[in-house]
């Protein structure tokens, strides 16, 4: 069984929550207390990965809330996902979660188009000496 990556786990809780993140409004009776931090179930995304919830758990706490929360300058912190917001349990702040998923995008589109350059190159490189060859 392969581990999912960061990008592919925060693709599935955005594909999974975008609808419910964006149908919020202020005062309706939508089971959260807050549209920036949206309640996540890690059961359902990691059934949806095909592994075991606290696989999904354990990215989402210990590395990914270490690797993207942050301090502002006036010492409030930014959490990329927390434990409980209001009576909320497993949140995610769904906008830093798409920020963090666009910049894990871009790498990766950078990263596909840099190998089938290379890929290009070598293709060239050993072509031409083969038709310089055929053509003696």
């Amino acid at each position: 069984m392969k581990i999912p990556s960061d990008r592919k786990i925060l693709n599935t809780i955005y594909k999974l929550y975008y609808k419910e993140f964006e149908t919020f409004t202020t005062g309706a009776e939508n089971g959260r207390a807050t549209k920036v931090y949206l309640p996540i179930d890690c059961k359902k995304i990691a059934k949806k990965l095909n592994v075991d919830d606290d696989i999904v758990f354990g990215r989402l706490y210990y590395h990914l809330e270490e690797k993207y929360g942050y301090r502002r300058d006036d010492g409030s912190r930014v959490a990329f996902f927390s434990l409980k917001v209001g009576p909320d349990d497993k949140c995610v702040n769904f906008p830093l979660l798409v920020s963090v998923l666009a910049g894990l995008q871009e790498e990766s589109s950078k990263s596909q188009r840099a190998t089938l350059l290379s890929t290009l190159a070598i293709a060239i490189s050993i072509v031409v000496p083969v038709v310089k060859w055929l053509s003696k």
